[in-house]
């Protein structure tokens, strides 16, 4: 499991919550982020109440999704970013907010998003997405990985098997893809394909696919599309995760125990739990007890756990934990992470200007 929780400290109840039930990982949000400092801090008490070196993780895509924007200022988003059309610049947004990461603590990035920026999801991915054409996308998350790999931080791509079709915000209600496996295969699957040996993680997201499970089954539930398609078809070999399971295209059909148990049956290896201590409890409940009665399930488990420790010994987490951070050292990168936002300002008006006069 990866946890979240609120509180910008380690409380006693969060404490006992830790030392219990010894997740893999901790997400934290800006609910829980107020200085470079605080967050390193709480960060290593997390890790000092788990034995073994905790994924670290955060949501910083830039844009609209920036949990440091209080902390560090605005980083530039993915579209923002893209529109420069300089792969050079595609790394350094990685490398830039990779080492932001690092600075305050975590070793965990989700990101970059590769759902395609189709017309039907404009309204609920905006700036997170940036271009409809796979190609485009493979590019720019192939050298945001590699900058995000530069700075020690292991990335996600999101939201597989794809978002971009979704017209509705998976946080609410859950979306229906109409769309064939053929479009799917050439088109929302292709970075998925492309990356598969570049992304530490794969994150799954909370949608429907008719056309592939005939139901309302979301993909982040779904054995077809996880074990199936991204474990045999696609040959992932990486970590995968489920988006938050508390949101709204799951829990409106489901419980979190069915949840919880449903996604790492389907192939998952982290249960992601972001908001509420007694989901996250009921969650880690009911794994034992499943993994108890049904030794298929304990199998899958057993599976699960020695393919996330094998990640973090290759990826030597407990090393990237001890990463000391500083005010002095935030404050550079505050400087810095403004220079990258004028870059990038820049850079994508003179791209544009570029383009009108080819088109002149």
């Amino acid at each position: 499991m990866v946890i979240g929780f609120d509180g910008t400290q380690l409380s006693s109840q969060l404490r006992t919550l830790l030392k219990r039930i010894q997740p893999a990982g901790v997400i934290l949000f800006a609910r829980n982020i107020a200085n470079a400092d605080q967050t390193c801090r709480l960060l290593k008490d997390c890790q000092s109440c788990v034995s073994m070196p905790l994924f670290t993780c955060v949501d910083m895509e830039g844009g609209r999704v920036d949990r440091f924007r209080d902390v560090l200022g605005p980083s530039p988003s993915a579209a923002g970013v893209f529109a420069t059309g300089e792969n050079r610049l595609f790394r350094k947004h990685g490398e830039i907010i990779g080492r932001c990461c690092r600075a305050l603590g975590f070793n965990t990035d989700f990101a970059p998003v590769v759902d395609l920026a189709f017309e039907k999801s404009r309204k609920v991915m905006s700036s997170r997405v940036v271009s409809a054409d796979p190609r485009e996308v493979i590019t720019y998350a192939r050298e945001f990985l590699a900058g995000l790999r530069g700075a020690g931080v292991l990335g996600a791509l999101k939201h597989f098997p794809g978002l971009g079709e979704a017209d509705l915000d998976s946080h609410d209600k859950l979306p229906s893809v109409r769309k064939t496996w053929k479009r799917l295969w050439d088109e929302d699957l292709a970075p998925y394909r492309a990356l598969r040996s570049s992304a530490p993680m794969v994150l799954i997201g909370h949608a429907a696919y008719p056309s592939v499970t005939r139901g309302k089954t979301p993909a982040s539930l779904s054995e077809e599309w996880i074990r199936e398609i991204l474990r045999r078809r696609i040959g992932y070999r990486g970590l995968i995760i489920s988006d938050d399971l508390e949101m709204g295209a799951v829990l409106k059909t489901v419980s979190i125990e069915d949840a919880t148990v449903g996604h790492v049956r389907a192939g998952g290896n982290l249960a992601l739990i972001c908001h509420v201590e007694e989901h996250v409890i009921r969650g880690y409940e009911v794994l034992v007890k499943e993994a108890e009665r049904n030794s298929a399930f304990a199998r899958k488990c057993r599976e699960s756990i020695a393919r996330v420790l094998a990640c973090k010994k290759k990826c030597n987490l407990r090393k990237a934990m001890s990463s000391s951070s500083t005010s002095d050292k935030a404050g550079r990168l505050a400087r810095q992470l403004w220079e990258f936002a004028e870059q990038v300002r820049v850079e994508a008006m003179n791209a544009q200007r570029g383009n009108r006069r080819s088109r002149a």
